[in-house]
């Protein structure tokens, strides 16, 4: 084992044995190299003369580059577009994202949590967790309703065990008691649960209420009180969108400082919440862990998720990270965002309406949902994948089968306008396959 390695290792069992044990066979050997990028760091402020260190280009003192790309993006500075961004992102959007985690999440206040991370969007930094903290055979908890990716991001790279719980009761309420005895088993059996909350979740489209998810957070709180070494990690991709009433703000603000034995990891991004998809722009924030302000428990975690992106793509788009700085200081970014969020609340408000007034009763139920993207039908009649390929044949419309009997509606790409249409040819699908 690298001695950096070593030496990260050793701070977090003095700081905390409980956060050492967490840590996959691979994060216990990761660290960030004092290679290239160290001394390229410290040239930058010593090197007054002759800068002759990073692997880039320049002229006249900016980075190299052409006029015929350039001619398009001449509103930014060379040096904001060409050159690598810092491994852990632009300082600048660093600190923008933390406060914006601040204003969005007021439990946040006064709790110890580290500066956002920059990743190349949320499956970059879903798949950083994974390598940190999940080794082959480890229970990873999660809803049955899940995004279909966490297989291969949890399960087929890392080898861990998904442990799925029922995420709706019969009268429709998210089922708090399910997660309670999957956890329960995995914490009686391992001793170690690495948990996924996925809020607004797709595919359903459900944030929980306040209750659920002060439910949520006592279900966690008590197994780590029995001896459980818990991750926590909160899928914030469609955070905001919440358009009926539920829980306003991300669990991780409750979870941070809840229990030693838990540490909240927050992945989140621009990618949904400020719809800007091929930016691929986002974000992993540590808290909890045990983690003081004395304490350099946040401080290893960073590095380690340094190490993993030094040793995978190096470091992250660096003209995405600035178009987001504009945007958010920007003055009218808050407005812009409250018009488009008007926009997606009234297209899912519309759905609900559409599948509140009982005439398509027979061809299938609606899960609950509240927030984000997504819907889904609960199909009474047809196999739903049956029905996904016959509506693209017949009708010309996508929807995306999750299994048997659930097909997922992304109202969040049809105009409010457009949903009544959209739905009574789904039903007439419906329809021709039961005859």
């Amino acid at each position: 084992m690298n001695p950096l390695a070593i030496a990260l290792n050793k701070q977090l069992e003095e700081d905390n044995p409980a956060a050492l044990e967490l840590l996959s066979r691979l994060g216990k050997n990761l660290y960030f190299p004092k290679g290239i990028l160290t001394q390229s760091a410290e040239a930058k402020t010593k090197a007054h003369k002759f800068n002759a260190t990073i692997g880039i280009a320049t002229e006249k003192g900016e980075p190299m580059y052409l006029p015929c790309i350039h001619q398009h993006l001449s509103a930014f500075k060379p040096a904001d577009l060409y050159s690598y961004a810092p491994p852990a992102g632009k300082p600048e959007l660093r600190k923008l994202w933390r406060e914006k985690m601040l204003r969005d999440n007021p439990s946040l206040e006064g709790k110890h949590f580290g500066t956002p991370i920059v990743t190349s969007a949320l499956t970059h930094g879903l798949s950083i967790v994974a390598d940190l903290f999940v080794d082959k055979g480890d229970q990873v908890v999660m809803a049955d309703m899940m995004w279909g990716n966490y297989n291969l991001t949890f399960g087929v790279r890392r080898e861990g065990d998904i442990r799925k719980y029922q995420t709706f009761t019969d009268t429709g309420s998210y089922n708090v008691e399910a997660f309670r005895q999957v956890l329960q088993d995995v914490s009686q059996n391992k001793g170690k649960a690495v948990v996924v909350l996925n809020f607004p979740n797709n595919p359903s489209g459900y944030t929980p209420s306040v209750e659920e998810g002060d439910a949520i957070v006592e279900v966690l709180r008590q197994e780590a009180e029995k001896g459980c070494n818990i991750v926590v990690i909160t899928d914030d991709a469609y955070f905001g969108l919440f358009y009926r009433e539920c829980l306003k703000e991300s669990l991780f603000g409750r979870l941070v400082d809840l229990h030693p034995r838990i540490l909240a990891v927050k992945v989140d991004g621009s990618t949904k919440e400020d719809f800007v998809w091929g930016f691929r722009t986002g974000f992993v924030t540590f808290g909890g862990g045990g983690a003081t302000p004395e304490s350099n428990l946040l401080n290893v975690f960073e590095t380690k998720t340094l190490g993993i992106i030094r040793g995978t793509i190096s470091n992250c788009a660096h003209p995405s990270q600035t178009f987001i700085i504009e945007g958010l200081k920007s003055p009218e970014y808050a407005a812009q965002k409250r018009q488009k969020f008007e926009i997606m609340k009234g297209r899912a408000l519309k759905t609900r309406e559409i599948l509140d007034s009982g005439a398509y009763d027979d061809a299938w139920q609606i899960y609950p949902f509240n927030s984000g993207y997504f819907m889904c039908l609960k199909l009474k009649t047809v196999d739903a994948e049956e029905l996904r390929v016959h509506l693209l044949d017949k009708y010309g419309i996508g929807t995306i089968a999750i299994n048997q009997t659930d097909l997922r509606i992304a109202f969040s790409c049809i105009e409010e306008g457009d949903l009544p249409e959209l739905f009574r040819l789904i039903y007439q699908g419906v329809q021709d396959l039961s005859r």
